[in-house]
């Protein structure tokens, strides 16, 4: 196993900054944003995709595109962990690393049984020849698609006539796909990027999967692909249904993580 290292940026939305071994950098960066566009936004702004790794919650999409931490400042607790508040609600992150793997604590407070989503919106370096290994043919969910409010299931590997388990050079397409799994392998070249997920008392985890080959955003596409471990089974908290949203329990507590691994093939 090649060691990974982590860091974010609390002042910029507790974002991911690199997910690194000492031999690849995985998180893509957008070479469309310069770094000033994204230190200058503040809460409420629309959403500036400057790749790395943003933290959407207390929702994906919907009225706040990409919830509403992304754009506020967190304030720093300790060594690793790090806070931030939005919508009554709190959200705290604890990084460490151990064994070459990085893991993320995530814990969210508020009032008791509050709904909540949240991924963790990496946006991966990969090449045109990488794939992804889900075991089985879980459920999937397209969202957004075939066109904008509109949800379509299917099973995996389909992303609505696109395969999601591989990319190749840009098509023209874009989708977002809501998959029923708490595990995937991103396997690019000689490295497997292992992230496996879970949640405490049963609430309910997915993966997005952003798969843009130039298909995004209308008058100047560009090539991106979110690999996003996600608490919940929809991207828009108004739009989902009540199985498919995490809720606080009756503290006003719930906890999740995720840990993720280089695995040398």
């Amino acid at each position: 196993m090649s060691p990974l290292t982590v860091r974010t940026d609390p002042a910029l939305g507790g974002r991911w900054t690199s997910l690194a071994t000492p031999d690849r950098e995985w998180l893509w960066r957008n070479p469309r944003v310069p770094a000033a566009v994204r230190a200058a936004v503040a809460p409420g702004d629309p959403f500036v995709d400057a790749g790395g790794g943003e933290e959407c919650f207390p929702t994906v999409n919907g009225p706040s595109d990409h919830g509403e931490v992304w754009s506020r400042p967190w304030d720093t607790l300790a060594d690793g962990v790090a806070h931030v508040r939005a919508g009554g609600l709190a959200l705290t992150r604890r990084l460490t690393t151990h064994d070459g793997a990085v893991r993320a604590d995530y814990t969210v407070t508020g009032p008791p049984h509050s709904r909540v989503l949240h991924a963790v919106h990496l946006l991966l370096d990969v090449g045109p020849g990488a794939r992804l290994e889900v075991p089985g043919t879980p459920e999937v969910l397209v969202v957004e698609w075939p066109r904008p409010g509109a949800t379509s299931p299917t099973t995996w590997p389909d992303g609505g006539g696109v395969p999601l388990d591989a990319f190749g050079p840009d098509d023209g397409t874009a989708r977002c796909a809501v998959v029923a799994t708490d595990r995937v392998d991103v396997v690019d070249g000689t490295d497997r990027l292992r992230l496996r997920w879970g949640a405490d008392a049963g609430a309910p985890v997915s993966l997005v999967v952003w798969r843009n080959l130039g298909g995004w955003p209308d008058g100047a596409p560009y090539r991106s692909v979110g690999i996003e471990p996600l608490l919940g089974a929809e991207t828009n908290l108004d739009r989902a249904a009540p199985d498919r949203v995490a809720r606080l329990d009756g503290s006003g507590r719930l906890a999740w993580r995720l840990e993720a691994k280089n695995l040398p093939l």
